[in-house]
């Protein structure tokens, strides 16, 4: 029964609701399942902030409140909100309509945080040397004193080498595929994780599948929209969307391992960022649930027993796009994998907004019943779809935490890809 309902249920595919507070109900259920609420008494919540604040917006812009900078956009009041109000996309809409950006400090952090693909380039080449400098506790202390990133967070860790060099190597290998897909890769796998893109390619190649890469694309733009970068963020969207549009014009679907960055291809593009993607959203997949369906057709190899205890953490994103359920039960198809699904909330990083000192402690605060869970479970390792979740979970517990596709990898019995 699950499995045809899994396959009759496609979330990622419904056609976008326009943004819009006309369908609140003032129930409040939003701004009740608000992490930021729960944790800082300043937030007004979602309900204030979006649909009611949107009704005095539209009459006189001079109500907005740069409160509205608290809200993480981790879309918990779209999940909880029974009336499909988008309250995260106007939240996001009037700060990118509204807020102002004031030169000091502050706007250097948030530029250095945002554009992830220009300072991903600029230290990769010497990523050995920023990796061992950023984690210096007098450079942080300095950094806390002066642009206003926490000394408490480490900055995420680049690699030496980046995931599209790695696959220049490989495109021949991958063309002689007779499927083909094509992999929307992200920043974080470009310039910080490229063994969760070699991961992808060992089970995506086991699976009979060869994957392509889009054309130099670009950031997705979710630290750009988060941040305040809103010019950057359309222009990135306008060139990610005619990128795509090319590979599904060549019969190739395009994957996302990134949950965020799946969601804001198919999401934030047109609600926040006005950027019609409509020709092409019904072609974009997050990696779980394209290979949970691929496995129903029988695309699936065997699969090595694992025996091993894991907790899963559940992204805001991806709980909000609909698709958990897709990673939940690829991993319960692996042998000897036990898999505790956790009553996850926000970890509380939601990308950049933890780094922030202002943000610190409440980041801290939303994630600290998910850190109880976690060490209370005495699993062998974590498992989260979202690389901003797993730099939290592994910076405030004691264990590992991995992609799905990373764990499959593990299980697929197919040589390593290194």
């Amino acid at each position: 029964m699950l499995t045809e309902w899994l396959k009759q249920r496609d979330y990622s595919d419904h056609a976008p609701q326009p943004t819009s507070f006309d369908q609140c109900i003032k129930c409040t259920v939003c701004t009740v399942y608000c992490p930021v609420s729960k944790a800082n008494p300043a937030y007004p919540g979602s309900k204030e902030c979006g649909p009611d604040g949107e009704r005095l917006r539209i009459k006189n812009p001079e109500y907005y409140d740069d409160l509205l900078k608290l809200c993480t956009n981790c879309k918990r009041c779209e999940t909880a909100c029974p009336s499909g109000v988008k309250i995260g996309d106007i939240i996001a809409v009037a700060r990118g309509k509204h807020g102002k950006k004031n030169i000091n400090p502050k706007l250097m952090r948030d530029y250095v945080l945002s554009h992830t693909d220009l300072f991903g380039t600029l230290a990769n080449p010497v990523a050995p040397l920023v990796n061992v400098m950023t984690d210096l506790k007098p450079v942080k202390a300095v950094m806390h004193a002066t642009i206003g990133v926490d000394k408490h967070k480490s900055l995420p860790k680049y690699s030496f080498g980046t995931f599209r060099r790695w696959m220049k190597s490989q495109a021949a290998a991958q063309a002689d595929y007779p499927k083909q897909v094509s992999y929307f890769h992200g920043c974080y796998v470009n310039f910080n994780n490229p063994q969760l893109g070699k991961d992808l390619v060992k089970v995506m190649n086991a699976m009979g599948y060869g994957l392509q890469l889009l054309e130099k694309h670009k950031c997705c733009g979710v630290p750009l929209i988060a941040n305040g970068f809103y010019d950057k963020a359309r222009r990135n969207a306008t060139a990610n969307t005619a990128m795509i549009a090319d590979a599904v014009a060549e019969e190739r679907p395009v994957i996302a391992t990134s949950s965020s960055c799946a969601l804001t291809l198919k999401e934030e593009y047109p609600h926040v960022l006005g950027v019609d993607n409509a020709h092409v959203v019904g072609q974009i997949s997050f990696v779980t649930r394209f290979l949970l369906k691929a496995a129903m057709n029988g695309e699936m190899p065997k699969l090595n027993p694992m025996n091993k205890r894991v907790v899963y953490h559940t992204p805001c994103h991806l709980e909000r796009s609909g698709n958990a359920m897709f990673t939940i039960e690829l991993l319960r198809m692996i042998p000897g994998l036990e898999v505790i699904v956790l009553d996850s909330e926000c970890c509380g990083l939601a990308g950049t907004y933890g780094f922030k000192t202002e943000n610190y402690q409440t980041s801290i605060a939303i994630g600290s019943g998910l850190f109880a869970q976690i060490e209370a479970a005495q699993a062998d390792f974590a498992i989260t779809d979202c690389e901003t979740c797993k730099w939290q979970i592994e910076e405030n517990t004691s264990l590992e935490a991995l992609h799905p596709v990373s764990v499959l990898a593990m299980a697929v019995g197919t040589p390593s890809v290194s």
